[in-house]
């Protein structure tokens, strides 16, 4: 770990550490440790951050952590990656800047850092989807460093160790407190409610907040409070939080209470319900200290950050987030020399690890690729992005359009489950010489090229797959990222927590479609977004595809992973794929023709519906 207090601050009542450590080698984590006067030992509450860009420098956080110091308790408060001084992707900015993927000007907190906490996230999470991992893993593993850290310390007692984190320091919270049996008391809060809450308001959040299949195997948010019973847990909510649904939140304590209750320690877990909105407020720091008083110090305490006798008559929450100021500045907490870990000699991000192992992967994958005749390459594809047989598709004609020398009519696919989908018939006068189901990310709209096909003979299929077309999102939604993972990111990952992907279900509507023809031969062309689901069809349908051309794809599954900028990948992203194949392999396997292949950073130009 090579932990180093790297600097100290004094404050009133409390104390400063600066921190640096590596949880892995030459991947630096930055945290702020506040310390009580009085003499040691200490219990200590481990504080993951939410989504704050500054990260431990958030006045919000800086309060609890001095909250605690001064009521006797150690807290730690460390940056997470992709904030305060350990965001993985840096410009070489000098001056001031914004940032890029926010339409309203917000400064960055450092002038090399160029995107949302969020995106640089998912950023990550795209990649560690297609390693069959996720870019919580980095989180978790960061915070049982921390506790690794505090453990070997010899002020802070090893066995009295809390943890407590807001929005995404409340996910964080959540996942350490399950799986990490040194925390004995915890408090996540504006995180926990059901998944159907969640889904059915603001959806899905970043990629660390989404396990691959967790609903699809049963388990809710609840579940994370029952894998630790009875260990004390108080989940802070509050009841105007827009993004995590106080009613969900409710929900998650009463399936909590009813199992302490079974357990005979019904007093271990309890709500925290404040009149506010979103965020680590004074309501919920005061009662996150008194709760690790009574569970880590050992006695009950009335614990006042700001005693109601002071406020005014009136509470807004201008006046609640003036209570949240910091009390140090985020230079004065800095731990790196440069405001930023990679800028380290030789600190590598998590992009860097994670392009080694996709590196490591490759070279496995090679062999045992190779290694395996068509029909089980087929085999483990179709294992790998989770098709399963699927019904028939009945296919309705909704409509029809006199053209000079063909007829378009529109066609409607229908099944027993899943959307109805559209799309045009392009029919010649006579007996068509081929059939061709053309795939565009434009869905119908696409007709030059169909209008080129069919005046040349051919019967051509213009068929929309799922979210493309007519079951488009939408590109006026608001969306974090600006559009980066896609307008339809909160499907994408809603499919992913259980256990789908759009790939997957893009494959299914290709074969589907297929079928319209009613003949043995077709080609299939596939264009943007629709390219991978496209050769994917063509490979599952082999022998029947008498070509296949490909435009406007990326070149690898790989590329997405090394590069660090990627944009609208989300939606190719199969869980684990390359651990079993890349494209290439693919376009090998079924000798497709590939044109304009397009970098993984690039970006449409047009919408797709």
């Amino acid at each position: 770990m090579n932990p180093k207090i790297v600097g100290h601050l004094k404050g009133t009542d409390y104390r400063v550490e600066k921190i640096l450590f590596e949880s892995r080698p030459n991947h630096h984590v930055s945290g702020s440790l506040y310390l009580p006067n009085s003499a040691p030992p200490y219990p200590a509450v481990l504080i993951p951050c939410g989504h704050s860009h500054d990260g431990k420098a958030s006045g919000q956080y800086q309060r609890a952590a001095i909250l605690f110091a001064r009521n006797g308790m150690a807290a730690f408060c460390y940056d997470p990656v992709g904030q305060g001084e350990r965001y993985q992707i840096l410009g070489n900015h000098s001056e001031p800047s914004y940032f890029r993927d926010l339409s309203r000007k917000l400064e960055t907190p450092h002038p090399r850092v160029q995107h949302l906490c969020t995106s640089e996230h998912t950023l990550m999470g795209v990649g560690s989807i297609l390693l069959g991992e996720n870019v919580a893993q980095y989180r978790i593993w960061d915070g049982m460093r921390a506790i690794d850290y505090l453990q070997n310390r010899a002020d802070i007692q090893a066995d009295k160790i809390g943890c407590t984190g807001n929005s995404g320091g409340g996910t964080l919270t959540s996942y350490l407190m399950a799986l990490d049996d040194r925390i004995m008391a915890a408090s996540p809060g504006s995180y926990l409610t059901t998944f159907q809450s969640l889904i059915d308001g603001k959806g899905p959040q970043d990629a660390e907040q989404n396990i691959f299949g967790q609903i699809a195997f049963g388990m809710d948010e609840a579940d994370y409070l029952m894998m630790r019973a009875p260990i004390p847990i108080l989940i802070c909510a509050g009841t105007r939080d827009v993004t995590f649904d106080i009613r969900g939140t409710r929900e998650v304590f009463q399936q909590a209470n009813r199992f302490y209750s079974h357990l005979g320690y019904p007093e271990r877990v309890a709500l925290n319900e404040a009149d506010a909105p979103h965020g680590y407020l004074i309501q919920h720091r005061e009662a996150v200290a008194r709760w690790m008083h009574r569970w880590l110090v050992g006695r009950e305490k009335v614990i006042w950050e700001k005693p109601r006798k002071e406020w005014p008559a009136t509470i807004t929450d201008e006046f609640l987030r003036s209570l949240s100021e910091p009390e140090w500045t985020q230079d004065e907490l800095y731990c790196s020399p440069d405001g930023q870990v990679m800028l380290l000699e030789g600190e590598r991000s998590v992009f860097q690890i994670n392009a080694e192992k996709v590196a490591a992967l490759r070279k496995e994958r090679s062999a045992l690729w190779a290694a395996l005749p068509d029909d089980e390459k087929l085999s483990l594809v179709r294992q790998a992005i989770g098709l399963t047989d699927f019904g028939e598709a009945s296919f309705e004609a909704v409509s029809s359009v006199e053209q000079d020398g063909y007829t378009v009519k529109k066609i409607t696919l229908r099944r027993d489950s899943g959307i109805p989908l559209s799309a045009k018939a392009y029919i010649p006068e006579g007996k068509p010489k081929s059939h061709v189901l053309y795939l565009h990310d434009h869905g119908i709209s696409a007709r030059e090229e169909p209008e080129k096909l069919v005046r040349q003979g051919n019967l051509v299929l213009v068929a929309e797959l799922s979210g493309i077309g007519e079951t488009a999102a939408g590109q006026d939604r608001k969306s974090w990222g600006a559009g980066r993972f896609g307008w339809d990111n909160q499907e994408i990952l809603t499919a992913y927590l259980m256990g789908d992907s759009f790939v997957r279900m893009r494959v299914e509507d290709a074969l589907m479609w297929a079928a319209y023809f009613g003949v043995e031969s077709y080609q299939l062309i596939g264009v943007g977004e629709a390219a991978i689901p496209g050769l994917h069809a063509a490979a599952l349908n082999q022998g029947r595809v008498s070509s296949l051309t490909l435009t406007g794809m990326i070149r690898s599954w790989e590329e997405v992973v090394q590069q660090p900028e990627h944009h609208n990948q989300l939606v190719n992203a199969v869980h684990g794929v390359l651990r079993h194949y890349d494209l290439p392999d693919l376009i090998e396997l079924v000798g497709a023709t590939v044109t304009d292949s397009v970098d993984v950073d690039w970006k449409a130009s047009s919408p797709k519906q």
